[in-house]
């Protein structure tokens, strides 16, 4: 399953980009939003509606941050 947010453009150093973050960030947001979109889609098939998903996508973020940040300390 290729992403089609692979194919984006990645500035290298050399464009006046000041952190890789900032470099990376662009491609990051379009693959966690092309993500999103598939889990919405895979979740609406098994017959939940959009609204459930991503109410269920926003407690596994949240339990994700909880859990991560229980576990860096």
């Amino acid at each position: 399953m290729a992403l089609s947010a692979t194919r984006q453009h990645i500035a290298s150093p050399r464009e006046h980009i000041l952190t890789a973050q900032e470099a990376l960030e662009p491609l990051f947001l379009a693959l966690e939003q092309e993500v999103e979109v598939q889990m919405i889609a895979a979740a609406v098939r098994a017959g939940w509606t959009p609204e459930d998903a991503v109410a269920a996508i926003d407690e596994l973020r949240r339990n994700e941050l909880l859990t991560s940040g229980a576990t860096s300390h």
